[in-house]
């Protein structure tokens, strides 16, 4: 599994032949890119329906839209998603070779200028190479979406999910902040942990070394990535 941070929220993750993009949003500092030199993904997940979340999702047509029935009719009826797989918190999904599970995630949501269109439950993604049973997921990729500290990442998405590596929202203000977000990585007990959604915007700077510092005084084994704009990472 291949994972690719472009700033922000928006990730990258590639396993074998199939490809996914999280959450596109290319009008970050972190990323140099723009929609257009990313190849289209098979996969398009959207974990919640603000602006930073999917303001270039509509970039992607031919990429099949995975999330909650509401925001996949949206895709259909606002920019012409040729296909769309609309499910909710709790389920798994297979795109191609990886398995796509919904979780919950503690935030708000709705799209228009006045996030006028109701669009479900926030979500956050496991993206795993098979599907989540008692044994575990394989290897698999935890996105948290914006969300803040909840005791699910304790009792339901660390000892069952089992994710190998997580991302974690940091910058504070409108999700959790290192400090909490060093207790979730404790919490879902992955062995890879990466900061993200923090730098964006002025209420959201944040130092990730001191998200790094938090995690270490939680006693966590878990190894802190902080990436670079556009840099990939393989599990």
């Amino acid at each position: 599994m291949e994972l690719t941070w472009y700033g922000h929220s928006t990730w990258g993750v590639t396993v074998e032949d199939t490809s996914l993009l999280i959450d596109p949003f290319f009008d970050n500092p972190q990323t140099s890119l723009e929609p257009a030199d990313v190849d289209e993904p098979d996969f398009l997940l959207l974990t919640h329906g603000h602006p930073d979340h999917v303001s270039h999702a509509s970039e992607f047509p031919g990429a099949t839209v995975i999330a909650t029935p509401e925001i996949a009719t949206y895709a259909e009826e606002e920019f012409g998603a040729a296909e769309t797989v609309g499910m909710n918190i709790g389920g798994t999904t297979q795109c191609g070779e990886a398995y796509v599970t919904m979780h919950r995630a503690d935030h708000t949501s709705g799209l228009g200028m006045g996030y006028d269109r109701e669009v479900g439950m926030p979500g956050g993604f496991l993206v795993s190479t098979e599907a989540p049973s008692r044994d575990g997921s394989g290897t698999s990729f935890y996105h948290a979406g914006d969300t803040g500290l909840m005791s699910e990442m304790k009792d339901v998405i660390g000892p069952y999910l089992q994710p190998t590596a997580a991302a974690l929202p940091i910058g504070d203000h409108f999700t959790m902040g290192p400090w909490q977000a060093a207790i979730a990585a404790e919490w879902v007990d992955a062995e890879h942990v990466f900061p993200m959604h923090y730098d964006t915007l002025p209420p959201i700077e944040q130092d990730p070394e001191n998200f790094a510092e938090e995690v270490r005084n939680t006693g966590s084994d878990a190894e802190v990535h902080i990436l670079e704009g556009d840099e990939s990472v393989e599990l």
